[in-house]
C-alpha cells in the first residue's frame, strides 16, 4: 500500500492556536510556514525569519498565507513561539513524519532503525532556559527526526526516555541507543511495542559488562555461538579497522528483557603518516536473534546510530549555528529546534546531500523551498 506524504502546511493546521481571537492578526498555519520556509533558507534566528518575510514580494507571502502582504515582525514571531504547546508541535510533527517512514518503506534488505541520543542547547542552557536538553529520535535510513523530548539536563534522560519511545512507532523497527540508556525498562518498553534493540554497554551496568567480557575473554568454550564480521575503511590519513563477534551464549544465563545475543566491537585507527595506533573495545546486547540479525548487519546497526550526530547535531550546530544561539524564553527553544530538525528532513527527503549548500539555493530560489511544504512552485 502506498501512502501518500501530507503536506507539510496541511499539517499545521491541525495545531490548534493558543491565541484569543481578538489579538490574531496573522494565522498560525501561515506563521510556522513563514518560519520553516525561512529556516530551509538558511535563516537561523526567529529575528532572521522575520526579515526574510520581507524580501521576496508579495505574491511569496501571499502563499504562504498572508493575503495583505504583510508578515509578523520579530518580536511578533518572539511572543508566538514563546507560548506554542510544544508537545502538540512535536506530536504534529511526529505524525507528519510518521507519513513519510510510511511513503519510503525500507527495501527488503534494509532494517528500519531509530537511533535515540540527547544534544543540549548550550547557548539557552548558558541563558537559563528550562528543558534546553532535547532527546531525540532519528530515522537511520532517511535522517529525518522522528521525535523529540525537552529534558531538564542529560541526567533527566533516563526519566523521560519512556515518554519519547512511546511517541513512536516501533513495531517492526531496531531502537538503537548509547550506554546511558542501557536500562531494563528502556529495554521492555521497546519490546512492549513491538520493537527491538540494540544497546551498548559500559560501567552503569557493570555486572553485565562483566559477563559479556568472560564470554570473549574465553571464546574457545563458546565458539560453536560466535560469528564475527570486519570491515576496513580508508581515509583521513588512516586506516579503520572494526571487528564486531556476536555470541548467543548468554540468551538463558543473563536475566535482561528479550537479550538474544552479546556482543563485541574492536576498533583499531592507524594514523598512515606517523604509524600510531589507538584500540578501543566496546561490548553491547541485543534482542535480535542471530537469523535475524547476523555480525554484519549488528555492526551496521552500531555504525547507523551515530548518524544521530552526523546527520543531524552536527549539521544543527556547523550549518545552524545552534549551540551558540540565546533563546531561553519559554517554548522558544524547543520551537526553534523543531524547526531545524524539520528543515534539515525535508532537504533530506529530497535528497539533498548538502544542507548548507541546499540553504543557500532555497535563498536565492524560495519558491523551491514553498514546494517542500506543500506550496506549489511558481515560475519565477
Amino acid at each position: 500500500m502506498v501512502v501518500e506524504i501530507i503536506p507539510l502546511v496541511e499539517t499545521f493546521v491541525e495545531i490548534a492556536d493558543f491565541r484569543q481571537a481578538s489579538g490574531k492578526r496573522y494565522a498560525l498555519p501561515a506563521v510556522l510556514a513563514l518560519a520553516c520556509a525561512a529556516m530551509l533558507c538558511g535563516y537561523r534566528s526567529y529575528g532572521a525569519i522575520a526579515e526574510w518575510g520581507g524580501n521576496y514580494g508579495q505574491e511569496l507571502v501571499a502563499a504562504l498565507g498572508f493575503p495583505n502582504g504583510k508578515t509578523p515582525c520579530a518580536s511578533a514571531l518572539h511572543w508566538i513561539f514563546r507560548h506554542l504547546d510544544c508537545v502538540q508541535f512535536e506530536t504534529c510533527l511526529g505524525k507528519w513524519t510518521e507519513t513519510v517512514l510510511q511513503a519510503y518503506p525500507p527495501t527488503p534488505e534494509q532494517v528500519e532503525g531509530i537511533a535515540i541520543d540527547g544534544k543540549t542547547l548550550r547557548g539557552s542552557q548558558k541563558q537559563g532556559a528550562p528543558g534546553s536538553h532535547l532527546l531525540s529520535a532519528l530515522s537511520h535510513r532517511l535522517g529525518i527526526t522522528l521525535g523529540q523530548q525537552a529534558v531538564a539536563d542529560k541526567s533527566n534522560e533516563l526519566f523521560q526516555i519512556e515518554d519519547l519511545l512511546e511517541t513512536l512507532v516501533l513495531k517492526d523497527r531496531i531502537v538503537t541507543m548509547d550506554a546511558l540508556h542501557t536500562q531494563r525498562y528502556v529495554a521492555q518498553t521497546t519490546l512492549d511495542g513491538d520493537g527491538d534493540y540494540v544497546m551498548l554497554v559500559k560501567g552503569n551496568q557493570p555486572d553485565m559488562l562483566a559477563d559479556i567480557q568472560l564470554v570473549f575473554q574465553e571464546r574457545q568454550v563458546v565458539a560453536e555461538t560466535l560469528t564475527a564480521t570486519e570491515t576496513v575503511d580508508l581515509g583521513h590519513g588512516r586506516i579503520e579497522v572494526r571487528r564486531l563477534t556476536a555470541s548467543s551464549a548468554l540468551v538463558d544465563y543473563l536475566d535482561w528483557p528479550g537479550l538474544q545475543q552479546v556482543f563485541e566491537i574492536e576498533r583499531t585507527v592507524t594514523r598512515k603518516r606517523t604509524g600510531q595506533t589507538r584500540r578501543e573495545t566496546v561490548y553491547g546486547i541485543t534482542s535480535l536473534p542471530p537469523q535475524r540479525a547476523d555480525a554484519k548487519r549488528l555492526l551496521n546497526l552500531v555504525r547507523q546510530h551515530w548518524a544521530i550526530e552526523n546527520r543531524s547535531h552536527w549539521v544543527r550546530d556547523v550549518t545552524y549555528d545552534e549551540d551558540r544561539s540565546q533563546v531561553r524564553c519559554g517554548s522558544i527553544p524547543q520551537v526553534m529546534a523543531a524547526l531545524r530538525n524539520l528543515a534539515i528532513g525535508l532537504m533530506r527527503i529530497a535528497g539533498e546531500p548538502n544542507i548548507a549548500a541546499a540553504g543557500r539555493r532555497f535563498a536565492a530560489q524560495p519558491w523551491a523551498a514553498l514546494a517542500l511544504i506543500g506550496i506549489p512552485a511558481r515560475i519565477e
